[in-house]
């Protein structure tokens, strides 16, 4: 399902994964964390583990995945979930994310999974 929706918001922005400064990603689960790089082409498949291992998901890597801490940090509250991602992105192109703000943040991604097999991927741009 990431796969899918990846590629087709990738498609319609016109802009690739390795584009991408930050994302807030449904990492309900460390294994499913790990899976999305994939599926949201950060990486090659099958590369997950070199990514995390070289810093690559976090400030001063390729993109700075989860700067709010994620789900996990929140307790995962189910329904309030998306609303946190997109609040988190919006702080950060707009450059009030304070301490944990991603420096020159332009496009951020956002990956939600949802019960009964739903997946949603939106991509934000800065305005020019």
């Amino acid at each position: 399902m990431t796969r899918r929706a990846a590629k087709q918001v990738y498609e319609t922005a016109g802009i690739g994964p390795e584009e991408v400064d930050l994302l807030e990603l449904h990492d309900c689960f460390t294994p499913n964390e790990v899976i999305t790089y994939e599926a949201l082409g950060l990486c090659d498949e099958g590369g997950a583990e070199k990514f995390i291992r070289d810093g690559e998901n976090t400030y001063g890597g390729k993109v700075v995945v989860n700067p709010s801490g994620g789900l996990m940090s929140k307790g995962h509250p189910i329904g309030a979930t998306g609303l946190a991602q997109c609040t988190e992105l919006v702080w950060h192109l707009r450059g009030q994310a304070q301490k944990r703000q991603v420096e020159n943040a332009r496009i951020a991604l956002q990956h939600n999974l949802g019960l009964g097999g739903a997946c949603v991927v939106t991509m934000y741009l800065l305005g020019s």
